[in-house]
C-alpha cells in the first residue's frame, strides 16, 4: 500500500494480492480516520459480493475468483460500537466479456493495482446495530467534531 496525504484527504494505491477492505481499515486505523468517504477504480483477481435480504435480516455472500475491472467502487469509513473501524463499501466490477455485477464488498483481492481516492471530515461517525432492519446504521445523535 502506498499513501499520498494531501489537505486532510488521501490518494491510497492497493496494489497486487492485497485484501481491499483489510487494507483500508488498517489504513484508517494508522491515520486515525474518523469518518470519510472512500471510491475507487482498478481492477481484482477475486471478490466476494454481499446481498442484503432486509426480510431475513441477512447477507448472502458469492466469491468470484476471476479478474475482473472495478468500474465502480464507493463508501465510506465510520466507527463500529467498539470503537473498531468499519469499512463499508459497495462495488461494481465488469468480466472480460463486458457484463456486470455488484453488491456489497465483503472482500476483495487487488489485481495490477487498485487507486482508492479517501476524502476525510473532521468527524467521527459511529454504527449502532439497529433491531429493526439488522443492520449497523450510522447513529447521527452521536455524531462528534473536532477542528483539525
Amino acid at each position: 500500500m502506498q499513501v499520498k496525504p494531501f489537505g486532510g484527504n488521501y490518494l491510497v494505491r492497493l496494489e497486487r494480492g492485497e485484501a481491499v477492505i483489510e487494507s483500508l481499515k488498517k489504513f484508517a486505523d494508522r491515520y486515525r480516520i474518523g469518518f470519510a468517504e472512500v471510491r475507487a477504480i482498478g481492477t481484482l483477481d477475486s471478490v466476494t459480493l454481499g446481498y442484503y435480504d432486509a426480510e431475513a435480516k441477512t447477507y448472502s455472500n458469492d466469491t468470484f475468483d476471476e479478474p475482473l475491472e472495478v468500474l465502480n467502487l464507493k463508501g465510506n469509513i465510520a466507527r463500529g460500537e467498539d470503537g473498531q473501524r468499519i469499512v463499508h463499501t459497495h462495488v461494481t466490477v465488469s468480466r472480460p466479456d463486458y457484463t456486470t455485477m455488484g453488491g456489497h464488498l465483503v472482500e476483495g483481492v487487488v489485481g495490477p493495482t487498485l487507486e482508492v481516492v479517501v476524502e476525510s471530515a473532521p468527524i467521527t461517525i459511529r454504527r449502532h446495530h439497529d433491531p429493526d432492519t439488522g443492520l449497523e446504521l450510522w447513529d447521527l445523535q452521536a455524531l462528534e467534531t473536532f477542528s483539525v
